[in-house]
């Protein structure tokens, strides 16, 4: 089964988390943060922009089988970011500078905030019209099978909530929307 990202009702419990381990996940010095107690974050949440597009659409498709999910990564759009790769219901799909190619340094309580894109067994990924690089997959540190785009790890941003929200965006100088 794929990972979805999380749904509205998980937003305020994965808006605490994201406050609290926001600064280990971006932090230069500690890819994987360690856990700490958590706290309520006063801090208002990033609204999505008004004018993000929609228009990408990655939702799953059974197979002629119907056994197999099938997922495809397309470009979607927005005012602040102009092209980016859209994954499931269209959500941004990001990179993490941290990472190593087909290696994610993301682990733990990062991936609260940071989803990893996995699959599971039987599953497959393609590439949607202008989605030019390749698209692969390996096995993360926890044994699931992580969706790579050129060899860079690719993650959702729990805080995004439909098609064209790009709130991940530079976060912390490290997390950035994957490009076509």
């Amino acid at each position: 089964m794929h990972r979805r990202a999380p749904s509205r009702t998980s937003f305020s419990v994965t808006a605490v988390i994201a406050a609290v381990w926001l600064a280990g996940c971006t932090g230069a010095a500690s890819p994987s943060p360690s856990p700490s107690p958590a706290a309520p974050s006063t801090a208002p949440s990033p609204s999505p922009s008004p004018s993000a597009s929609p228009e990408a659409s990655a939702s799953p498709s059974a197979s002629a089988a119907g056994e197999t999910g099938n997922y495809e990564v397309k470009v979607g759009t927005s005012a602040t970011v102009a092209k980016f790769l859209a994954g499931e219901d269209g959500k941004t799909l990001y990179v993490f500078k941290q990472d190593t190619a087909n290696t994610s340094n993301c682990n733990g309580s990062c991936t609260q905030t940071w989803p990893p894109f996995t699959l599971d067994s039987g599953e497959k990924v393609t590439a949607g019209k202008g989605v030019t690089g390749k698209l692969t997959t390996f096995a993360r540190a926890d044994g699931t099978k992580q969706v790579a785009y050129n060899g860079a790890p690719l993650y959702y941003y729990a805080p995004d909530q439909k098609a064209g929200d790009v709130m991940g965006e530079g976060k912390g100088g490290v997390w950035f929307a994957a490009t076509p």
